[in-house]
């Protein structure tokens, strides 16, 4: 009774109505466990070791992938013939390849989040090579279309993805090296696939050749089994990541229950606690944090002698999460009410206003369960900001900011729900769009594709750009060999084909070059994007009159390593004009954008030549998609300055 003395009438109400439903939580002894290591544990990449092995297994990967998906052209012609279709109907084979291998990312991510690289790219391996081996008994291309195009596709992006992303997850420092190194396999794949496929066709036909590809891709199974998971180090002293006033927070909040230990004020509301009692009044809310490591987003949490209510869905940085204190209690032991104005308790909800704390049912959990959790989630590779990344972190103000690598990790890796034993969350999980998948999965789902990020004027531009680059960019694969033997009746098919392989070891220069200039300070990367897609476009609409084999192979230079800074600076681009926060929705979102593109774009300038019976149109339109995407990013720089400007302003306004 003493413990009211200090409280206002209407709080005494409240706390005699609270008598009634007083409920206990059981000390340590009562369970029975010991206090537990709850240091969390960090991914590091090593950056060398087996992360060499990995580098030369997404190679090889890669080398497979884009080099049967860049060489279909060799086998289109043959198509034509067998079925006895028009061009751009037999062009949707080879483009449904292409547009469901990026299409395929987002949801390859989500998958790769759960089960890992290596069970991913083996299963895509499998996939891939049935839907080869069901190609080669088409008897229509409608049959390819699936077997083909979609199934083929399908297990493509299933091995495209573990293929990019492991190589990051491997490596910090020599980033930019290793995943340069990983990603010359298209190139290479591109040079050695074209004439090998050309070769196939002429031995065992079409069928046969398509039977020996399936073979080559059932060895991304091989490659695959490689991808063995990054093991994560504990750090022994875990620190808060976070801004000074979250560690004002916390140690205002540790002070007061030291001094105190029967009675708690926390923000507005009031918090009794008498021995194993505990008691909380209408005026209890969450306490509002700042944004955490550079985001936008406001977190609400409410910690009060080990008790959290987080709400669900919010990213949290991994140390964040692990280090909040707890005490061991079931999930049964604890349940908080709200009361209405007459200090009556209106029961057990989950709502989520922004500054009332609802109830938040079994809202506490053990703390060596949080930790185990935290931890596993936390060697979750698409759980980090940075997986996308392709060049060095060392470019990253984050990593340059950070006192220590271990410190920048666990910065970037942000968890999806911290207390995943609450009832409310085993709720939350069986409903919703599509709650067949696994968390982790769901997650990683709704990240890649949210849809808030095409508010940003930078973010449309740069979508419409890669849209349109992507429509013309699969068109000089699949013409360019019926381009040179249809403007030089004396070459043979294999001469002609080199013109793709040509094309290829070009596309590796440029990939190598391009990823050597952009570690360099200096290097203005949109600039370079920019004027590398102009010149990709002027000289694809350039190609009609260049009619000879020579310049042909100074086209197939020339466009090469002009889709390499597209390709290699992609990911820089959006870090640089988006932030490191938004790569995983931006990445996931252009991926879409991508796959639709490219399965558009090869019907498109088919049905160009279908009706002039020639390809100058078809270069026409690829060239003419190249040339804008370029010149539409120009002002691209100074849009996103005043996008942030603007962004900067309303922020303050809303402070205010």
């Amino acid at each position: 009774m003493g413990l009211k003395n200090g409280l206002s009438k209407k709080d005494k109400k409240t706390a005699d109505a609270l008598e009634k439903t007083e409920f206990f939580i059981g000390d340590d002894q009562r369970h029975g466990e010991d206090d537990v290591d709850i240091s969390p544990e960090y991914v590091v990449p090593p950056d060398g070791g087996w992360g060499w092995v990995i580098v030369v297994a997404s190679f090889f990967c890669n080398l497979v992938v884009d080099g049967i998906i860049f060489s279909f052209g060799m086998i289109m012609s043959h198509l034509v013939v067998h079925f006895d279709e028009s061009r751009s109907k037999v062009a949707l084979v080879g483009s449904l390849l292409s547009g469901f291998y990026l299409l395929m990312g987002p949801f390859v991510s989500a998958l790769a989040n759960k089960f890992g690289f290596r069970a991913v790219t083996i299963v895509g391996s499998i996939i891939g090579c049935i839907g080869f081996v069901l190609s080669s008994f088409a008897t229509s291309v409608e049959f390819l279309f699936i077997t083909y195009g979609v199934i083929g596709g399908s297990g493509f992006g299933l091995v495209y993805v573990p293929a990019v992303v492991a190589v990051g997850f491997y490596f910090e420092k020599k980033r930019a090296l290793a995943t340069g190194i990983a990603v010359c396999g298209s190139g290479i794949g591109t040079f050695l696939m074209a004439p090998l496929t050309t070769y196939l066709i002429n031995e065992y036909g079409w069928r046969g050749a398509l039977l020996i590809q399936a073979g080559i891709i059932l060895n991304c199974a091989v490659f695959g089994a490689f991808f063995r998971p990054l093991e994560p180090v504990r750090r022994p002293e875990p620190e808060v990541v976070g801004t000074p006033l979250m560690q004002r927070i916390k140690r205002a909040r540790d002070e007061k229950m030291r001094q105190n230990d029967s009675y708690a004020s926390f923000h507005s509301g009031q918090i009794t606690h008498v021995g194993n009692r505990v008691r909380t009044d209408s005026r209890c809310s969450a306490t509002e944090l700042p944004p955490m490591n550079g985001g936008s987003r406001q977190m609400s949490a409410l910690s009060v002698n080990g008790f959290e209510a987080i709400p669900e869905n919010d990213e949290l940085p991994i140390n964040y999460v692990t280090s909040l204190p707890s005490i061991q209690v079931s999930p049964s032991d604890a349940v908080i009410y709200e009361f209405n104005e007459n200090g009556k308790p209106r029961g057990e909800s989950f709502l989520r206003n922004d500054s009332k704390l609802s109830i938040a049912h079994s809202m506490v959990s053990r703390r060596s369960s949080r930790a185990s959790r935290a931890n596993l989630d936390g060697s979750r590779p698409l759980y980090r900001d940075d997986i996308f990344y392709s060049a060095s972190l060392l470019r990253l103000p984050q990593y340059a900011a950070a006192q220590d690598s271990s410190k920048y990790h666990a910065s970037v890796t942000r968890l999806p729900t911290p207390i995943p034993e609450s009832p409310m969350h085993e709720k939350e999980e069986s409903c919703g769009c599509c709650s067949c998948l696994p968390l982790e999965s769901r997650h990683v789902l709704a990240k890649m594709t949210h849809v808030d990020l095409l508010t940003s004027p930078s973010f449309v531009l740069i979508s419409v750009s890669s849209f349109l680059t992507l429509m013309g960019f699969f068109v000089p694969f699949m013409y360019l060999t019926d381009r040179a033997l249809l403007s030089n009746p004396d070459l043979t098919r294999e001469e002609a084909s080199i013109l793709i392989s040509v094309i290829g070891i070009a596309n590796t220069v440029g990939r190598v070059g391009c990823g050597a200039l952009a570690d360099h300070p200096k290097v203005d990367s949109l600039l370079v994007t920019n004027v590398a897609l102009t010149i990709g476009g002027i000289v694809t609409i350039m190609c009609p009159i260049m009619s000879t084999y020579t310049l042909l192979m100074i086209y197939a230079v020339l466009f090469g390593v002009s889709i390499a800074a597209f390709a290699s600076l992609r990911s820089i681009l959006l870090v640089e004009l988006l932030g490191l926060e938004k790569l995983t929705n931006a990445f996931g979102l252009l991926l879409l954008f991508s796959g639709i593109a490219a399965t558009a774009g090869g019907p498109i300038a088919g049905k160009f030549y279908d009706a002039t019976r020639d390809y100058d149109a078809s270069f026409y339109f690829s060239g003419v998609l190249l040339l804008l995407s370029g010149v539409i990013c120009y002002p691209l720089a100074a849009i996103n300055r005043w996008e942030k400007k603007t962004n900067e302003k309303l922020s303050i306004q809303h402070a205010t």
